[in-house]
């Protein structure tokens, strides 16, 4: 029994050894290479749909790190099965071990646009691990070794796998930063010409205490992608290529992007998975140069009716071609907030299109554009059952009061958002108990593509009170009270908050 506990412990320290180093060496070949992350990408990709929805509503925005606990947890699980059976027979362990190194270079070398040489990170790791397991199954503190030579042990595994994990930290930090927040500093956004700017009414913002800022910090904004670490790509290695269905190819480097006229719109963007009253939703201010002028360079030829954009890493969007062209301010974007893309939010290009969910319009880190069909190509998410074209349902949500607080009895300001992208609010109503909707007043926006802030004042009593919302938009549609899943085409239904005044 004491063998067995060593053999798994020595079994932990050889699998952390390989994760480690492997990490290190990523930062020379990219973290994309590394087999935590391509193997993360691997299941990413290959599990249903309905899977990665309920991650999101279980862990949020925290999915991916739940995703990385999990595969950890798993290989230790495994990882102290192979030192048991190592035990037994050296040969077993190395074999073990070998079994996991192919798993992990043929994760990194399927995925999309990996290098030659992305297996080189797993296959060090391997043999860094083999080596850490000999050395450790050599010392084995078994039934019959002395209580010093149990010590040794623990100490040697412990050092082990608390160096492993610090050097598998380090390199994980210093591979998904080489480099590129250097390049992002550096660069100089071009100035947008006066007649090309959306100015900000003063009053836009309520500034009610909990209502979200009409616009959404960076630091804030919410973080929905398919990529287990952020793309890092510099600005000196980014092209645009459009392509497909067109008269004339383009590539175009980001020395020329940034001389095409630019515009700085307010637009706000919204997550399919979005729950109703939920938070996968943010409102800032972009930069950067408009699909149609592209398009109507490239000159798409007939039946081009969607636009595939991709992204470094593989993920695809597909988005109407009539919609990028009806004259909406849709972008390819170079700022946010008035600061290049942060990394994790597409560094250096991504694609803003108002009024479309982002499954269908807002690829980070885009280097392609191909003119297609819908008939021919299913992006990302629509071979996972989504609806093919995305277009945003009119919404509101409550932020003040709290879901569940309790404010005092008198004058209480009750203040949300409501959004109705590229049509517009036009009004909102607020419901207390099973009394009659009361008009909420709402303050000015720049465009109709951005959400709307709300506010109603209410002589609140002492007791229990639900309070709902519901939203119009400029075409007359009131939201729906209709409950429904965002499965397949965003969720649907009235929100409503419970609280208990004092």
């Amino acid at each position: 029994m004491q063998t067995r506990k060593f053999a798994a412990l020595a079994g932990l320290a050889a699998a952390g050894t390989a994760l480690g180093v492997a990490e290190i060496v990523a930062i020379f070949t990219g973290p994309a290479t590394s087999p935590l992350v391509s193997v993360g990408g691997v299941v990413i990709d290959s599990v249903p749909g309905e899977v990665k929805d309920l991650a999101v509503q279980i862990f949020y925005t925290y999915d991916k790190l739940a995703l990385t606990i999990g595969t950890l947890v798993v290989l230790a699980a495994i990882a102290a099965g192979i030192g048991v059976l190592a035990a037994r027979r050296r040969l077993w362990g190395y074999i073990g071990i070998g079994l996991f190194g192919v798993v992990g270079i043929a994760a990194a070398l399927s995925r999309h646009n990996s290098p030659w040489y992305a297996f080189v990170p797993t296959l060090v790791g391997a043999v860094a691990g083999a080596a850490v397991l000999r050395w450790l199954l050599t010392h084995e503190a078994g039934d019959n070794a002395t209580a010093e030579e149990r010590r040794w042990f623990l100490r040697a595994a412990g050092y082990t796998l608390a160096g492993a994990a610090a050097v598998g930290f380090f390199g994980r930090w210093w591979s998904t930063r080489r480099g590129v927040e250097a390049d992002r500093e550096a660069v100089n956004l071009p100035t947008v010409a006066p007649n090309s700017v959306a100015p900000l009414p003063p009053d836009a913002d309520a500034k009610v205490p909990d209502l979200a800022p009409f616009v959404t910090p960076n630091k804030d904004f919410y973080l929905i992608d398919t990529s287990l670490v952020s793309p890092q790509l510099t600005t000196e290695d980014w092209k645009l290529r459009i392509y497909g269905k067109v008269e004339k190819e383009l590539t175009i480097s980001w020395a020329e992007l940034l001389q095409r006229p630019m515009i700085e719109r307010y637009i706000t963007l919204a997550c399919v998975s979005n729950e109703v009253g939920g938070g996968l939703i943010g409102n800032a201010k972009w930069q950067g140069v408009r699909v149609a002028d592209l398009l109507a360079e490239a000159r798409p030829r007939a039946g081009a009716d969607q636009v595939v954009s991709r992204s470094i890493d593989g993920f695809t969007a597909g988005t109407p071609t009539d919609v990028l062209l009806d004259g909406r301010d849709a972008m390819l974007a170079v700022a946010m907030n008035g600061e290049p893309l942060p990394v994790q939010h597409g560094f250096p290009v991504r694609m803003v299109v108002p009024g479309l969910y982002g499954y269908v319009s807002a690829t980070k880190w885009l280097v392609e554009l191909e003119l297609t069909s819908f008939a021919d190509f299913d992006a990302y998410w629509i071979k996972r059952g989504w609806s093919a074209k995305g277009p945003i349902k009119t919404e509101s949500r409550i932020d003040a009061p709290r879901d569940g607080s309790s404010p005092h009895a008198g004058e209480i300001t009750i203040a949300g958002v409501a959004w109705a992208q590229h049509r517009g609010i036009s009004k909102v109503e607020v419901r207390v108990d099973n009394g009659a909707w009361q008009q909420a007043t709402l303050l000015p926006v720049p465009s109709i593509d951005t959400w709307r802030q709300w506010t109603l004042k209410w002589q609140a009593t002492p007791g229990q009170h639900r309070i709902t919302v519901r939203a119009t938009d400029n075409g007359g549609d009131t939201q729906t009270d209709a409950v429904a899943p965002p499965d397949p085409d965003g969720a649907t239904g009235w929100h409503s908050i419970s609280i208990e005044v004092k």
